[in-house]
């Protein structure tokens, strides 16, 4: 019991020292900017606690935005908060939105790094949320003249179109089943349908087609089910916020478990789209390739080996997983 409490202690003395020199050297640091004169700061709100910052403010009862608009009527249009110990600039007036994302919008290019992009996202290799460089520029390249011309999009008209016959084809199948199994032959039975999953499925197998050229989801299959799962997991664990992307140190305690979640839904992703790839590599291979390309046989076509020399490094087969995730989700 003892040896507990001794080290609680030092653990305690630990963790009041660092956070004394961490405030330490942002108040030298400080200093030094307002002496250098180089140009003048955006305010800072007051209010901030330490390490959590100002996210027990936006954190309350009363909507981000009501809050954040209170602190630009009283610190201006420009100001900065802090979330955790990352530092935040809010604009709000129009004309300095439009500077931030023309004349200077290298500079706010980058997204910050979060733990659902490093996990879900293939360590930031899926394009959209990778940071600002040559890697995105190839990216951005492939993705605009390969993927998304208007000629490939013309290509996957018929899909469309098949699709949605192919669903309400569907739900008739099952209205003269379920009208054969009846007695009355002068009462029809109406079948009840879910909007919201009907549409979701032909939207599912629309992407699925278009990105992997399979249906995936057919009825209630197990397989789509489980799709269907890991990409409603996948939605959500990219928007929870975590204890670690604004107290970085704290990671290790995994508050919440999300990290944990994240790491298992990625998994169940990436068993998916490695299916999808080895499919596709096999049918290259034995020259069973179908004429009709879909976005993963043209990144296969593309890549090699990685995009470019310089910047992040990835292998062909992580690059191509993490841009048709990006078309699925």
């Amino acid at each position: 019991m003892e040896f507990f409490l001794s080290f609680m202690t030092a653990a305690v003395a630990i963790f009041a020292f660092l956070l004394f020199l961490y405030y330490a050297v942002c108040i030298v640091s400080s200093g030094h900017r307002d002496n250098t004169g180089k140009g003048r700061e955006a305010p800072e709100a007051a209010g901030a606690w330490p390490l959590m910052g100002h996210l027990h403010l936006l954190g309350g009862p009363e909507l981000p935005y009501k809050i954040l608009g209170a602190m630009a009527d009283k610190y201006g249009p420009v100001f900065t908060i802090r979330l955790g110990v990352h530092r935040a600039l809010v604009v709000s007036n129009s004309e300095m939105v439009k500077e931030c994302f023309t004349t200077n919008d290298k500079a706010f290019s980058n997204r910050p790094k979060c733990i659902a992009v490093e996990h879900m996202c293939y360590n930031y290799a899926m394009f959209g949320f990778s940071p600002y460089g040559p890697y995105w520029r190839e990216m951005r390249k492939i993705t605009t003249l390969e993927l998304l011309s208007n000629h490939r999009l013309a290509t996957f008209n018929h899909i469309r179109e098949s699709e949605v016959k192919a669903s309400i084809k569907n739900i008739h199948e099952q209205w003269v089943m379920k009208n054969n199994s009846t007695s009355a032959s002068n009462y029809k039975v109406p079948v009840v349908v879910e909007m919201k999953r009907w549409f979701g499925d032909i939207n599912l197998n629309l992407i699925f087609r278009i990105v992997a050229g399979k249906r995936f989801v057919e009825g209630d299959t197990a397989e789509g089910e489980r799709c269907r799962k890991s990409l409603r997991d996948f939605f959500e664990l990219m928007g929870v916020f975590t204890v670690a992307d604004a107290v970085p140190f704290l990671r290790w305690l995994d508050l919440g478990g999300y990290e944990k979640a994240m790491k298992k839904t990625a998994k169940e992703l990436d068993c998916v789209l490695q299916g999808w790839l080895e499919e596709h590599k096999h049918k290259r291979i034995s020259g069973e390739a179908k004429a009709e390309q879909d976005f993963m046989d043209v990144l296969l076509s593309v890549l090699d080996d990685g995009v470019t020399q310089e910047g992040p490094k990835f292998d062909a087969d992580t690059i191509n997983k993490a841009t048709c995730l990006v078309g699925v989700s």
